[in-house]
């Protein structure tokens, strides 16, 4: 197996020193994440490219790679590529010839080469040869420079030749950890914060998540879900950290004293005001929120300004001019569409007539009445755990029961995504296992025989583990975790 890797295009015009410590970044990421597939795969850096090698690959493990890339930001494009020693134009035009002459059948195409190093031929000489053979040995329709069906790639390194196969476009964007500064993302478990947190993180942004929890426990069962998957899918070459700030009397608070036309935009102050605290104490320079200019109430250019008013930490709105519908859009591109229709809703605070044209002077008033020892008792509770121990850390208060091995009479319930099941299936027989996505599962569960043990799956083990706990809390007890070795 050998992958060439293609950098984004903003690193390359990047300054000789920043471009190499950018791609050495994005190296060191796919090292981390990709060890732990095979101890064998090798990740080596050039200065425009990054290549992944390992002898003797099969298909499974390729696909893993293959999908390791096409969700690591900082990737413009990749390909699987097949290497071959450099002979001489007759040989280029065989091993390439043997690749595409099925994918070329009744499509246009046209032949373009990469070289370097010394060679009796140019890159032309390749293009040219290369693609008058194809033309007259296969069924292609024709070659076609500009806009073809099918564009064929070769490189040529010194005394080797690099077939590509199967071009994909990656995420684009900076590699994690390059932005040398990490952010605090605001999280509600919805469409707006997901995103907003997913683009941070494209941008190269070590991205922490920060939930203010208004008392419900599905709620931030939910929050704590949809965080773990997207920092699993995207951001898993770096930890971060969990954050949840029990705002239930802050809101209380709030409800008693606050004018009912101001209490959503004091609301989002005193939240700012919490994500500071918490930012500065993880030496975090920047908050980020999902907020898009007049998409709700609090949302409209005056009260944003009165809310950005409550601190000084620069705040980051990646979605400010998005409609909603190309937010939802994306939310369904990067996966977390299912999981955030399906977050439980719970308002804290429901103005009958919210202003959206806050003034300053009148929201400072407002706030002169509220009783700021609430705030520090919320922030001096607040639980912070690394994202990656949510369950280890005593998130359940229930003992569940974690099983390496199938009992007799069990049935595993596999709850991961239709589309990462099937990319990783369960070696079990039909009767002993159930496919039931996290997002049906409360629906289902009361339905099945309640006279045998149901033990759920999830690849790491985390999310398995809170639905069961979940599930426990609403009184069933025919419920384990399903850990395989």
């Amino acid at each position: 197996m050998h992958f060439i890797v293609k950098v984004f295009p903003e690193i390359i015009i990047k300054s000789p020193p920043v471009r190499k410590r950018f791609i050495k970044q994005l190296r060191d990421n796919l090292r981390r994440l990709l060890q732990p597939l095979s101890e064998d795969i090798q990740v080596k850096r050039d200065w425009e490219k990054v290549e992944v090698q390992t002898p003797g690959a099969d298909e499974r493990l390729t696909r893993q790679v293959a999908d390791v890339l096409a969700r690591t930001p900082g990737i413009d494009a990749f390909a699987l590529v097949q290497a071959y020693p450099l002979g001489n134009l007759d040989d280029i035009l065989a091993k390439t010839k043997a690749h595409w002459a099925e994918a070329l059948a009744g499509k246009t195409f046209c032949v373009r080469v990469k070289r370097s190093g010394k060679h009796d031929f140019s890159s032309t000489d390749i293009e040219r040869y290369v693609g008058g053979g194809l033309l007259q040995q296969t069924q292609a329709a024709g070659v076609k420079l500009r806009d073809p069906d099918i564009t064929v790639r070769l490189e040529v390194k010194r005394q080797w030749l690099f077939v590509l196969e199967n071009l994909r476009r990656g995420l684009g964007g900076y590699p994690l950890g390059a932005q040398n500064d990490g952010v605090l993302s605001l999280v509600s478990g919805g469409f707006d914060s997901i995103v907003a947190s997913y683009l941070t993180m494209k941008r190269g942004m070590r991205t922490h998540f920060c939930f203010f929890s208004l008392g419900g426990h599905a709620h931030e069962m939910a929050v704590k879900e949809v965080s773990y998957y997207l920092w699993q899918k995207y951001g898993a070459s770096h930890n971060v950290q969990f954050v949840t700030v029990p705002f239930e009397g802050v809101v209380a608070e709030i409800l008693e004293k606050v004018d009912n036309a101001y209490m959503g935009v004091i609301l989002k102050r005193m939240m700012l005001r919490a994500a500071s605290r918490v930012a500065e104490e993880l030496d975090l320079k920047a908050l980020v929120t999902g907020e898009s200019v007049a998409q709700v109430s609090s949302q409209t250019i005056p009260n944003l300004n009165a809310i950005d008013r409550a601190t000084d930490t620069l705040v980051l709105r990646p979605l400010i001019a998005m409609d909603k519908r190309d937010i939802i859009q994306l939310s369904r591109d990067i996966g977390t569409e299912t999981y955030s229709a399906n977050v439980p809703e719970y308002c804290g605070v429901i103005s009958v007539r919210p202003t959206t044209n806050a003034k300053l002077h009148r929201v400072e008033s407002e706030e002169a009445r509220f009783d700021f020892t609430v705030l520090e008792r919320a922030l001096e509770d607040r639980a912070q755990t690394p994202i990656h121990h949510l369950v280890d850390a005593g998130e359940t208060e229930l003992d569940v029961a974690v099983e390496l091995q199938v009992g007799e009479g069990d049935v595993v319930i596999d709850i991961r995504h239709p589309d990462e099941a099937g990319l990783k299936p369960l070696a079990l027989t039909g009767d002993q296992l159930l496919e039931i996505p996290f997002f049906r599962l409360n629906g289902q569960f009361g339905k099945l025989d309640p006279q045998r043990r149901y033990l759920l799956y999830c690849e790491k083990g985390v999310m398995s583990q809170l639905h069961a706990a979940h599930l426990m809390d609403a009184g069933h007890r025919n419920i384990g975790v399903y850990r395989p070795e």
